[in-house]
């Protein structure tokens, strides 16, 4: 008997962190799935599928193939979960289920309140069921056309939950958000489906604004347990959901590194490495390499300012990854716009070494500088854009070590 099929089926996956959620609940064979709209008919007709998940753009595409709808997969008319048994394909929605989960684990009610749906694709009608479940009192579907559309959001401004079903946000187009906040001065809470990255920049604004919010991995991470479920006709505990989403976090979130100039960070994010396996990225190191010359000429030849359009760019490109170790030179919080980027996929870790500590060779504004003011002018930034604070005055090694337990240990899921 051939192996069962089971995966994602999608256009373009790239982006997809199905797999390893998959392996974490006891599925190996769990792969991605890409297809174009002429191939469905004949993928879905074959007698070796297991199960399926269904993405963007084929939700509502692939249920008139299937053979039996869940009653509330077609109420809400989409579908995400697909298993072939006894000859005919079925389908479920578990979506809602992992939105659902995703609104409560955030704190964020719906009930009895106006809810704005960003989209009207798939996801959209899985939004828009979850609200109505929850009691919602108006739900408005905002599209790029018709009644309700970007142009004319004003008319909504007394909306009270945001929700992004968009891919707009999403990498590795980051940094744009379909929305801006302060249109909604009643906003009570923010759901965004996009979990790549963590904080998009709908997520940044909400965190700025003190708005309870989501990214969606945790909707992920449920509707494929949900939808594990079906594959095998098997009851999986609750507690997986927490476990298989701190394993996902740990897994994929960024560690950053700022702090004075000469405090230790590229020693202590090269021990990290070590102690990790990920790799370390040094922003200064990279800026070299973009700009074909030592920091110190760039200082000298082209000035601070060119640099920090520089350390800018670098900082926006390697923020949006996942998995490093990004190290920082010690002015990158002069500029608050490198927040947004580090601190969408990481958490910020600020060295702290006592001043008679700091070298200066080869730091332009070490060099001749009072290094207490400047510890002073900085230090409320770096405090701005810290998680935590790690003494750096004994061992590299133990600087690290207090960083990735401190790491494990805001992802563990005892602690969510």
């Amino acid at each position: 008997m051939p192996e069962k099929i089971y995966g994602l089926l999608g256009r373009k996956l790239g982006h997809s962190w199905s797999v390893p959620i998959h392996a974490a609940v006891g599925n190996p064979a769990y792969r991605l799935i890409e297809l174009e709209p002429e191939d469905l008919p004949a993928f879905l007709a074959r007698e070796d599928i297991g199960g399926l998940n269904v993405t963007i753009p084929y939700k509502r595409d692939v249920m008139p193939l299937c053979d039996v709808i869940d009653p509330a997969a077609r109420d809400i008319g989409s579908v995400n979960t697909l298993v072939r048994r006894d000859g005919k394909l079925y389908a479920w929605n578990t979506d809602i289920s992992g939105f659902l989960f995703m609104a409560r684990r955030a704190g964020v009610e719906l009930k009895d309140r106006k809810v704005l749906i960003l989209g009207s694709g798939g996801t959209s009608l899985t939004a828009q069921a979850a609200a109505r479940t929850c009691g919602a009192a108006e739900i408005v579907v905002v599209s790029r056309g018709g009644a309700d559309n970007y142009d004319n959001l004003d008319r909504h401004s007394d909306a009270q939950i945001v929700v992004n079903t968009t891919p707009v946000g999403m990498y590795p187009n980051v940094g744009a958000a379909a929305v801006d906040l302060s249109r909604f001065p009643a906003c009570r809470g923010v759901l965004d489906v996009v979990y790549n990255p963590r904080r998009t920049a709908l997520l940044l604004q909400a965190e700025s604004l003190g708005i309870p919010c989501s990214d969606g991995l945790p909707m992920l991470v449920n509707q494929a347990i949900a939808a594990e479920e079906h594959f095998f006709q098997r009851s999986i505990a609750p507690a997986e959901n927490e476990r298989v989403l701190g394993l996902l976090r740990r897994e994929m979130e960024n560690i950053v590194l700022i702090g004075m100039p000469g405090c230790g960070k590229t020693t202590v994010g090269a021990e990290l490495a070590a102690l990790t396996g990920r790799e370390a990225v040094d922003l200064d190191a990279e800026i070299v390499k973009t700009a074909g010359k030592s920091i110190p000429d760039i200082f000298a030849q082209d000035g601070e300012a060119a640099f920090r359009a520089l350390e800018r760019e670098t900082a926006q490109r390697f923020g949006k990854e996942s998995k490093k170790i990004i190290v920082c030179g010690g002015g990158i919080v002069k500029d608050p716009r490198n927040y947004g980027p580090l601190h969408q996929n990481g958490r910020i870790y600020q060295l702290d070494r006592a001043l008679d500590k700091l070298p200066t060779d080869g730091r332009p504004l070490s060099q001749n500088a009072d290094l207490a003011a400047m510890a002073a002018e900085r230090g409320p930034l770096y405090a701005r854009f810290r998680d935590a604070l790690i003494d750096n005055n004994a061992a590299p090694a133990d600087a690290a070590g207090a960083i990735w337990r401190d790491f494990c240990a805001d992802l563990d899921p005892e602690r969510t």
